[in-house]
């Protein structure tokens, strides 16, 4: 099935998105029912309003159904997150995914193929493995919700990455992710068909084509803490993601007339608890900012670099330092070659020298934020020039200095038109 509603305007309203979803629903009929939304971090995507109001269909039609978030490596949803991203599901309904321990292989993406998406950068197999609840066969639907956006690793959010990602194991997260390192962030940012796609696009359809997966996908921005939906694209194919990656290119993009000296970016502290989350502030404008340019994070939020605490470590351990460095790095040390996905998030989170990353922070130590390789800044000094309250999204005027201010760096993708 194929249903598509998109707007301009970003003003798709409750009650059609409700529509939908019913359709759906009543189309396929199902006994028992697997969601796989977002976490958290995702809070804009419309995808706890989805959820909700699937699990309060599903109980008037007394069909059972589980939510399990697609975390990846993410720490699991708290109890106060979860009443605000999907209201008043009762907790015992979500499932925690595992990344370590609670998948199975199903596949193998032979090196071959890898090989030749990469243009033989890297020549490797890649395993393929998901959480074994989505290979139960007493589900005889899965949704898998969530939002097409600009992505540094697969080049636009969602689609099968939530499945190989969000739903995935260590191998399969670990490869994709260094391979969008090697094959450079800026070839893959905002564009279809990138190599992790493909190798996606190959994964699902050699080895989950037989399970019972609808795509219901999203594309929004975000205005003033209300969140506009310009699409909704359910199928159980690849038309509804191309079809929302064309809508998602006109509304999540951000073009710059010129590179960008001084760039403000805040990181509301409900949504970035962690560097790992937070560097979308450093990836998604980096092809905005001028080379000896400025980036300023307003960090309030942050108190440790990774989501998980093994990952934490090796942030620690050996810092933004740069493509070159990071990769002699992995070709010397154990704990990162057993950890690609780290090593690919040092190169995602690094300017490489060409402008200065400063981090504001409040809860984590200056020194702590020095030792990673950023310039440490106290945020409560900060915010006292540049007050988010104050700013708006583009540029500002302040004390006679132009910057660049963006309230969410998750959003979107800033570019310099040459």
């Amino acid at each position: 099935m194929e249903l598509f509603l998109s707007s301009e305007n970003g003003n798709i309203k409750d009650e059609d998105i409700i529509k939908s979803l019913i359709e759906v629903l009543d189309t396929k009929a199902p006994k028992k029912l697997l969601i796989l939304p977002p976490d958290y971090t995702r809070f804009h995507s419309k995808a706890g309003f989805i959820t909700n109001v699937l699990y309060h269909e599903c109980i008037k039609r007394e069909i059972y159904v589980d939510i399990m978030p697609a975390l990846g490596t993410h720490e699991a949803i708290t109890l106060e997150q979860k009443n605000e991203m999907f209201g008043d599901i009762p907790l015992e309904k979500f499932l925690y995914h595992d990344w370590r321990n609670d998948v199975v292989k199903i596949g193998e993406v032979p090196k071959e193929y890898v090989s030749s998406v990469t243009e033989g950068l890297w020549e490797k197999p890649v395993d393929v493995e998901v959480n074994k609840i989505i290979m139960d066969e007493s589900y005889d639907l899965i949704l898998s919700v969530g939002q097409v956006v600009p992505h540094e690793v697969v080049g636009m959010a969602n689609h099968a990455k939530n499945l190989f990602v969000g739903c995935g194991g260590r191998s399969m997260i670990n490869s994709s992710h260094i391979i969008g390192a090697v094959y450079g962030m800026e070839r893959m940012m905002g564009r279809d068909n990138t190599p992790v796609r493909k190798i996606f696009d190959y994964s699902f359809n050699h080895f989950l084509k037989n399970r019972p997966i609808t795509f219901i996908l999203t594309v929004t921005t975000n205005e003033h803490g209300k969140i506009n939906t310009h699409g909704l694209f359910i199928s159980e194919n690849r038309n509804g993601l191309e079809a929302a990656i064309e809508l998602s290119s006109k509304y999540n993009f951000n073009y710059v007339n010129k590179p960008i000296k001084k760039c403000i970016v805040y990181l509301d502290e409900k949504e970035f608890r962690s560097t790992w989350l937070g560097n979308k502030a450093i990836y998604r404008t980096r092809m905005a900012i001028a080379t000896g340019g400025e980036l300023i994070i307003l960090a309030p939020g942050i108190t440790k670099f990774g989501e998980d605490e093994g990952v934490d470590v090796l942030i620690r351990k050996y810092g933004y330092v740069g493509r070159l460095k990071v990769l002699d790095l992995l070709n010397k040390n154990q704990d990162l070659k057993e950890n690609t996905s780290v090593a690919a998030h040092l190169i995602h989170g690094s300017s490489d020298d060409r402008f200065k990353v400063y981090y504001a922070v409040k809860n984590i130590t200056q020194e702590e934020i020095k030792n990673v390789n950023f310039i440490p800044l106290d945020y409560n000094k900060v915010i006292k020039k540049y007050d988010p309250s104050k700013l708006k999204d583009g540029y500002n005027n302040v004390d006679g200095e132009e910057i660049y201010f963006i309230s969410n760096p998750a959003l979107g993708l800033w570019m310099y038109k040459e």
